[in-house]
């Protein structure tokens, strides 16, 4: 079966275990899980401000994540990435379902619980520009998290700590005196992720760290991350628009789309071995600096707006851009469920889940679907 030619008679129903995940991760309890997570934001209107709908930011989504790994979260602007991301960390409550971290369901804890957790919870945000207050010193912004938890370090021992921390992050301790803008845009997020390290997190979200720099910085600001996560023992959760980047630092990767998982697996099954249409689409799109495999790659090139979450197409929420879309599509809802890959099974929402075929010419959505 090729992507330009699939099967309209039924969906690719075969499903198989995911040995990679499961063999990797045996015995092992996950550090933080999230279970049918939804957030939905109400829309108002009129005078009385009553709820006319709601905006499905994010809907659904459930994952694991274990201990010392990195998990990706990919997905085009306004799938409910960094919604996701502020939930892990509880910036953001939940409209339904269940975060579970280290056998707790946070999503339920009282104000002085939820003050201890905040601890090992941590998160970098996006813009180094803004995340930092402009009239504190590097030194009160990287010591703020001991004055909120001050049995993590004594007050005597404050100042030598953040000068550690900022070492840590390879900026100069003496520099604990100076203010966001007498440092660049990279420096800034170092100072981010000093800030985020500094209570000795078990979990640490990062929101698009590297969105906002320079590409040689983006480098050096993601080694920096690896570089901690072996040394710290730290879990990953990495918000990212730029594969190349998410590849490189992630172990495993999930795809969103409108809220949802499309897709989710190891670097190889995702990258290599992908079957949903989206991811495909996505990875289509990937640069190559290599101009004759440039030439000779498949190219798919996907036709009209992401729908609005505010009203999200029936059934799979990809189809009314997908190139393989059936009737089916369209009516029933496709689970997150193991689907053969070629070399195993990875978890795929796709009733049509195949192996993008590595045929030579354009495919357009507006080919398939008409």
């Amino acid at each position: 079966m090729s992507a330009s030619d699939p099967n309209p008679s039924s969906p690719a129903t075969t499903t198989v275990p995911g040995p990679t995940r499961a063999a990797r991760h045996v015995g092992v309890e996950p550090i933080l899980s999230a279970r049918d997570l939804t957030k939905y934001y109400p829309l108002t209107s009129g005078l009385i401000r009553h709820t006319v709908g709601h905006v499905k930011a994010v809907d659904g989504v459930s994952f694991d994540l274990f201990p010392g790994e990195t998990l990706g979260i990919v997905g085009e602007s306004g799938c409910g990435k960094s919604t996701l991301g502020r939930l892990l960390v509880s910036l953001e409550r939940p409209t339904s379902g269940s975060i579970i971290f280290q056998g707790k369901d946070i999503t339920r804890l009282g104000a002085s619980e939820m003050r201890r957790l905040r601890r090992d919870i941590q998160i970098v945000f996006q813009d180094p520009y803004t995340s930092l207050d402009p009239r504190k010193t590097v030194g009160d912004i990287v010591g703020e998290p001991f004055k909120i938890h001050p049995e993590v370090v004594p007050a005597a021992r404050r100042s030598d700590r953040v000068k550690e921390l900022l070492e840590l992050v390879g900026l100069n301790p003496e520099h604990i005196n100076r203010y966001p803008h007498e440092f660049s845009g990279g420096q800034r997020q170092r100072i981010g992720i000093a800030r985020g390290i500094a209570l000795n997190p078990k979990v640490l979200v990062c929101d698009e760290p590297v969105s906002a720099l320079d590409v040689s910085v983006q480098a050096q600001v993601v080694n920096l991350l690896v570089k901690l996560q072996k040394e710290l023992d730290l879990a990953y959760v990495f918000v990212a628009h730029d594969l190349s980047v998410v590849r490189h630092i992630s172990d495993r990767v999930g795809v969103m789309y409108l809220g949802k998982f499309m897709e989710i697996g190891d670097q190889d099954q995702i990258y290599d071995r992908s079957t949903h249409p989206y991811t495909q689409a996505l990875m289509s799109a990937v640069p190559v600096p290599d101009p004759q495999a440039r030439e000779s790659r498949e190219i798919i090139v996907l036709h009209g707006d992401v729908p609005s979450p505010a009203n999200p197409p029936s059934g799979c929420r990809f189809h009314t851009r997908c190139w393989r879309a059936q009737p089916a599509c369209s009516e029933q809802v496709p689970e997150l469920i193991a689907r053969d890959d070629g070399a195993g099974g990875h978890d795929s929402a796709c009733l049509f889940a195949e192996l993008f075929s590595k045929a030579s010419e354009d495919i357009t959505a507006d080919d398939q679907i008409g």
